[in-house]
């Protein structure tokens, strides 16, 4: 009988029919990313009994857009652009795991199944939704250019309701991309038992970060956002009290696995 192989399911004899290629996966995309500081007991919230809110700033948030292209060490999914390119929405806060401060993605959207799956290996929260990013142009007129004045929308919807929208107006140059989602990450993997009886077959505490990292100019400038109900998310309660910035960005790195920091099953 032929061994199944596969990175994750579904797995066959020949592996290509898994959901998910083996890594390395590389990624090359466009990020929009709006920081704001909300209350510190709103981000307390979404924290595990583990880590507690970073000693500084522990109220800032960052909301970010990515228009990705992403594929695997052969780079097959380059032709088929429908494997290559996604779009997703996220949210990251920062907090303190014992003496070290890490960026954490509390709320993530996709637009692709692939997407999804390969954020719940690595731990990313993530659902599917609606995602849409104004790109920049070079020639004509339909979009901003990146320059002063030019200025991007970004909306996510899910479930025939919008979650949360922004605008974004460059002002400048920038040095950096923002500060929030700035540090190694530090992410839950957990899957409950088949048994349903409030225990889980996993449940660790890991973190990680991309390697061959490369970024373009980044721009900054002034942002709005407006943060949305829904019955099936609470998003609204990290409701901006103060504005930081927004910030544009072209980036590329690659992922090839992390590092479990502790086991928290029971």
């Amino acid at each position: 009988m032929a061994r199944l192989k596969g990175f994750i399911f579904p797995r066959d004899s020949t592996g290509k029919t898994s959901i998910v290629p083996d890594p390395p996966w590389h990624y090359s995309g466009d990020m929009l990313t709006i920081e704001f500081r909300t209350k510190p007991e709103s981000v307390a919230e979404l924290l595990p009994d583990h880590l507690s809110l970073a000693p500084d700033d522990p109220g800032a948030v960052a909301v970010i857009w990515a228009d990705w292209q992403s594929c695997s060490a052969d780079f097959n999914e380059v032709t088929d652009p429908d494997r290559l390119q996604y779009k997703e929405c996220f949210v990251v806060v920062r907090c303190q795991y014992k003496d070290q401060i890490y960026s954490r993605c509390v709320y993530i959207w996709v637009d692709k199944d692939y997407a999804m799956v390969r954020g719940h290996i690595q731990g990313y929260p993530k659902k599917m939704a609606d995602i849409w990013l104004t790109r920049p142009i070079t020639v004509g007129k339909a979009g901003p250019k990146l320059e002063e004045g030019g200025t991007f929308g970004a909306t996510c919807s899910a479930y025939g309701r919008r979650l949360v929208e922004a605008k974004f107006t460059i002002s400048g140059l920038s040095e950096n991309s923002g500060f929030v989602n700035a540090l190694p990450m530090i992410h839950n993997r957990f899957f409950p038992r088949i048994e349903a009886d409030g225990t889980d077959s996993l449940n660790e505490l890991v973190t990680m970060r991309g390697i061959d990292g490369e970024s373009s100019q980044a721009f900054t400038g002034d942002a709005e956002i407006k943060l949305f109900e829904s019955p099936v998310e609470r998003l609204e309660r990290l409701q901006p009290i103060e504005m930081i910035a927004g910030y544009w960005q072209s980036v590329g790195v690659t992922w090839n696995g992390g590092t479990t920091l502790e086991d928290l099953r029971d």
